[in-house]
């Protein structure tokens, strides 16, 4: 079986490269984020065409989740417990949707920005990323044998290797104590970044801005991981980072990561 997370920036746009993604890596399962479209715009016609079913959640032009699978979709949850919202007046956002697909409980999660320390959306993010915490350890409380994958666009590099100048974030978010604490929480309680063991050359980054020829100078971020509880985890035989999808015209701004299971 075979897993991936994408931050596809705009399903839309990039539906051909959706499809490409599926077919080149004979994918079970996708999970997109920031799709950018409501439920009704989802161009789902190609997916099921090639014998995929869909889960989507999605309200405005931003945000937005999915998870495309073949091996079946049941037990679809959007947004996890106590899943904050934001903004006045206070909506829910798009960012977390929760599918059983060939018995592997997958969340594509798209864990809010922050925008700049101090900045509210930056309290938003600390409080969204809890709350996270507090469900997945719940999870594993209930049935230390679930397989479960929390995978996505997270917006935080863990370590100083997954950013490819720390004195360029210094002050910025993604990078905060605060921030690299709330992921490490989600770590304690159980959950393994399976994907770092099979990419952990330096430089190994998900994530390139648009700006300033960031990809091609080789300066990156590492802001997307799959972390697998142990019961997953264990079933692991191999993961890997398509930086080759960041190529070209009309590529996101960031890389599917695949994980293999046995």
């Amino acid at each position: 079986m075979r897993i991936a997370t994408w931050n596809v920036n705009s399903v839309r746009s990039r539906i051909d490269r959706v499809m490409g993604v599926l077919e080149r890596h004979d994918l079970d399962v996708l999970m997109l984020q920031e799709t950018k479209c409501r439920d009704d715009q989802f161009p789902a016609m190609p997916v099921q065409a090639a014998g995929y079913e869909l889960a989507h959640v999605g309200y405005n032009q931003w945000n937005g989740v999915a998870v495309i699978s073949r091996v079946g979709i049941e037990d679809v949850q959007v947004g996890f417990e106590d899943m904050p919202t934001y903004g006045d007046p206070a909506v829910s956002e798009a960012r977390a949707l929760g599918v059983t697909c060939g018995g592997v409980r997958v969340w594509s999660l798209y864990v809010p920005n922050g925008r700049e320390v101090g900045h509210e959306h930056y309290d938003y993010k600390l409080d969204w990323l809890e709350r996270l915490g507090v469900d997945a350890a719940k999870w594993l409380a209930d049935d230390p044998q679930a397989q479960i994958a929390l995978a996505g666009d997270w917006n935080i590099a863990p370590t100083d290797a997954d950013v490819w100048d720390t004195e360029f974030f210094e002050g910025r978010t993604h990078v905060t104590p605060p921030e690299r604490a709330a992921f490490q929480g989600i770590v304690d309680a159980g959950y393994t970044d399976v994907v770092r063991p099979y990419t952990s050359e330096p430089r190994t980054f998900t994530y390139w801005d648009y700006t300033q020829l960031r990809f091609p100078k080789k300066q990156g971020m590492r802001i997307d991981f799959a972390l697998c509880s142990p019961a997953l985890a264990a079933r692991v035989t191999g993961a890997s980072i398509d930086r080759e999808e960041r190529k070209g015209k009309g590529a996101s701004d960031h890389a599917p990561v695949l994980v293999d299971l046995d």
